[in-house]
C-alpha cells in the first residue's frame, strides 16, 4: 500500500506502482467508443497518465500536456485513465481537440487494483490516483510516478525524460 495526499491530507492506495525494471501488468481499459478495446500496443512505448477524473482541473491540464508532448514522441502512445466513464473522456477530448492521446476509462476493469493505483481512502475514494508510469516496447517498466499531492500535475519532464 503506498500514500499519497489529496488537500493535505492522507490517502491510501490498492498497493504499489508496477516496480521499474518490472513488466507491467496487462490491462483492457474501455475507449469512448464503449468498446473494450484499448491495451497495450505491441511494439509500441507508453505512456500511463492516470488520475481520478477529468472532471477537475488538474487533471483535465494533464490530459491537455500530454496531449501536447505526445504530438513529439516517435513510438509512443499515451493513454489517458481514469474511472470517468467512457462518455466524459470522449465529450472532454472533443471539446477540447484533443486526439493525440488516447482516453480510457478503467470502470470495468481491475486496473485500480492492477497497478496499485485505487484509493481507499478519502474523498476521492474508489477513484484512481494521479500517477504516471512509462513502458518501453515490451511493456517493462522504465519510470513510475505516484504524485505524493493529487492537488499538483506530474512531472511531464521526467516522464518525456525516461523515454530516452
Amino acid at each position: 500500500m503506498a500514500m499519497t495526499s489529496l488537500g493535505g491530507y492522507p490517502v491510501h492506495t490498492a498497493g504499489d506502482l508496477p516496480a521499474v525494471g518490472s513488466t507491467a501488468p496487462d490491462f483492457t481499459l474501455t475507449g469512448p467508443n464503449l468498446k473494450d478495446d484499448v491495451t497495450r500496443p505491441e511494439g509500441r512505448r507508453v505512456v500511463l497518465n492516470i488520475f481520478p477524473s477529468v472532471e477537475t482541473g488538474v487533471c483535465s491540464a494533464s490530459v491537455r500536456r500530454f496531449n501536447q508532448l505526445a504530438a513529439g514522441l516517435e513510438n509512443t502512445t499515451v493513454i489517458c485513465v481514469s474511472q470517468d466513464l467512457p462518455f466524459a473522456l470522449g465529450n472532454f477530448c472533443a471539446a477540447e481537440g484533443i486526439d493525440d492521446v488516447v482516453a480510457a476509462s478503467s470502470f470495468r476493469s481491475s486496473f485500480g487494483e492492477d497497478y496499485g493505483v485505487m484509493l481507499l481512502d478519502g474523498a476521492f475514494r474508489g477513484l484512481l490516483a494521479r500517477s504516471v508510469i512509462v513502458l518501453d516496447g515490451d511493456g517493462r517498466v522504465i519510470h513510475q510516478e505516484l504524485v505524493p499531492s493529487m492537488d499538483d500535475e506530474p512531472d511531464y519532464d521526467a516522464a518525456v525524460a525516461a523515454l530516452g
